[in-house]
């Protein structure tokens, strides 16, 4: 596979890479990691990063300033690489830049994927697009600073090595990454459990306001746009909290909703695996993992529970 990034980079002056909206663990830490590789190895190249605002525990990567969050219509990249996306509409305010691009590349592991690039390395059951950065650079070239960007995005889409997605690869990747002499009992900490307070109240709200469905085998909460304005949180206070439902003993599925805007939801979904989210989210127009997946629905938030629960009951 290292092969192949070299391949896609051969001969080219501009790169940019970008990941999909509402970026998280994975998508900061396979950006940074990969960005922070090609700014030390590849001098003769220019590169840009293309993020949505992240998450304030992930800005202790240092390369996270260089993070632009606008584009200008006018500029052309030699290539475009896109991470941790399942599809051109997922990229955001960065998606013309890929459309104009000379030469695309996609890298990612949902399994709703259609390998919309020009190069793909789609592995739907891999841990993380971090873990296929890792496959993708060498080794012998990864820093201390590229390995912290890349522990982050395993951990977080690996619930800290405890998914069924973790496999013998991804621990020896990690165990490669601990080798440059990262904290990582500091990262995860810091990055994944470590709550604000505003957090810990919406988190709080969310599990008291709860409903258990199907036979209680399915566990929903929803947040408002006046529940968001009340505790004065915004979506990134919302990390973690769909997790944090699935792990209700008895529940197969942890569905969460909040309002993005007036009668507009943003929908998660968590399994233990005998549900494939994925599907259900592809039903609805989304993406996503067999075990975590989300889309955006209109309407009121008790006829979206209904319509998303009868998907949920055909599997179980």
């Amino acid at each position: 596979m290292r092969q192949l990034l070299q391949e896609v980079i051969q001969g080219k002056r501009s790169v940019a890479i970008g990941g999909h909206v509402r970026p998280d663990g994975d998508c900061v830490g396979s950006c940074m990691g990969l960005f922070q590789y090609l700014k030390d190895n590849c001098p003769e190249i220019n590169v840009d990063v293309y993020l949505e605002d992240i998450p304030d525990p992930l800005r202790f990567i240092e390369a996270t300033k260089e993070i632009r969050h606008e584009i200008d219509p006018e500029q052309v990249y030699d290539l475009f690489i896109c991470l941790d996306c399942g599809d051109i509409g997922r990229l955001g305010f960065s998606g013309p830049l890929f459309s104009s691009a000379g030469d695309t590349l996609c890298v990612d592991h949902h399994i709703s994927n259609q390998a919309f690039a020009a190069h793909n390395y789609i592995v739907p059951d891999a841990s993380s697009t971090s873990e296929l950065i890792y496959n993708l650079i060498d080794p012998e070239k990864i820093t201390k600073e590229i390995a912290e960007a890349l522990y982050v995005g395993i951990a977080h889409d690996t619930g800290v090595f405890l998914y069924s997605c973790t496999k013998p690869s991804t621990m020896e990747a990690a165990a490669q990454l601990l080798r440059t002499g990262i904290d990582a009992n500091d990262i995860i900490d810091k990055t994944y459990y470590e709550k604000t307070y505003v957090q810990n109240q919406i988190l709080g709200r969310a599990l008291l306001e709860s409903m258990l469905l199907l036979d209680k085998r399915c566990i929903v909460s929803v947040v408002t746009k006046k529940e968001l304005e009340f505790y004065n949180a915004t979506a990134k206070d919302l990390d973690g909290i769909v997790s944090q439902l699935r792990s209700t003993k008895g529940v197969d599925v942890a569905m969460f909703l909040y309002e993005t805007d007036t009668q507009e939801f943003k929908v998660s979904l968590r399994s233990n695996g005998a549900v494939d989210v994925s599907v259900i989210a592809q039903y609805f127009g989304g993406g996503g993992h067999k075990r975590a997946a989300g889309f955006t629905l209109s309407g009121r938030y008790h006829d979206i529970i209904n319509n998303v629960t009868r998907q949920i009951e055909l599997q179980l």
